[in-house]
């Protein structure tokens, strides 16, 4: 029960401070033959017009399915109109924010029970984000964070049975990821921290520190015989973990490639033998 904890509030955590260097990120641009602007390949994403169905696998065995749904919000703006014919005078519809939400369920062997997430977060126009959080439920256990840009908070909350916290962090906390982790866990959180990764020497974080730059490049997945283009994006966590990821043209996830061994498959394309391969 305690481990479980301690590796939920890693993962959580973890998740949080790189949320937290999205900004930055997102407007990060390669250098490679080939490239093209990982902001526009970000763009695409968030303005996809469909959901993407993800199947989860651990090497060729599946485990999970997924859903990653982008969203365009829109709001009301008021202002005079010269064409007195609209049935809203002065009624425009202008964009407000993009969200992002990807949620669904996997079962791990480590594990006893089926684990459960959700995760959303809301950017604005300028693709900043406001508002982030992520949940996993491993019953009846549940790990909670919500990050707000605004207040620069960031809420932890875990309930597991006899062991339960519910504090609130400021953005300073995190750029001494050690102390912090130390704080709420003793030595043995730091110790699993250092084994997954983290940096906990340095005491400020940064995009270089995390090793969390995007590439973007032009490349095609071969489905059914056929050669369909498709953007790929790279990034290396940590510089030690790979991230890859193939988006349609319209800005449909058809393939992540995560750290572990983690592929994460379209649906359309899951019972495609062939659609693993890439130029």
């Amino acid at each position: 029960m305690v481990t479980r904890i301690w590796i939920g509030l890693v993962t959580v955590l973890w998740v949080t401070m790189s949320v937290l260097l999205w900004r930055s990120e997102f407007s990060h641009r390669g250098h490679v033959a080939s490239s093209v602007p990982p902001a526009v390949v970000w763009k695409k994403i968030l303005t996809a017009p469909d959901s993407s169905m993800l199947e989860i696998r651990h090497g060729t065995n599946r485990i999970g399915y997924g859903r990653w749904r982008p969203g365009v919000g829109q709001e009301i703006a008021t202002g005079a109109r010269m064409i007195e014919e609209e049935p809203l005078e002065g009624m425009v519809p202008q964009l407000a924010n993009y969200t992002l939400d990807f949620d669904g369920n996997l079962r791990l062997a480590d594990f006893p029970a089926r684990l459960s997430f959700a995760s959303g977060m809301k950017l604005d126009t300028n693709h900043a984000w406001q508002t982030f959080e992520v949940r996993l439920t491993v019953q009846p256990d549940v790990y909670e964070v919500k990050a707000n840009a605004a207040d620069e908070t960031v809420r932890l909350h875990v309930n597991a049975g006899a062991d339960r916290i519910d504090r609130t962090f400021r953005f300073a906390d995190f750029q001494n990821p050690q102390k912090l982790l130390l704080e709420l866990g003793g030595p043995m959180l730091p110790a699993m921290a250092a084994t997954m990764g983290l940096p906990l020497s340095t005491n400020k974080l940064s995009a270089a520190s995390l090793g969390l730059r995007w590439e973007a490049r032009n490349d095609a997945l071969l489905i059914g015989g056929n050669r369909v283009r498709a953007y790929r994006l790279e990034s290396r966590p940590l510089e030690r973990f790979k991230v890859t990821i193939y988006v349609s043209p319209v800005g449909e996830i058809l393939r992540a490639e995560l750290p572990g061994n983690i592929v994460l498959v379209n649906d359309h394309l899951a019972g495609l033998r062939n659609a693993t391969e890439h130029d």
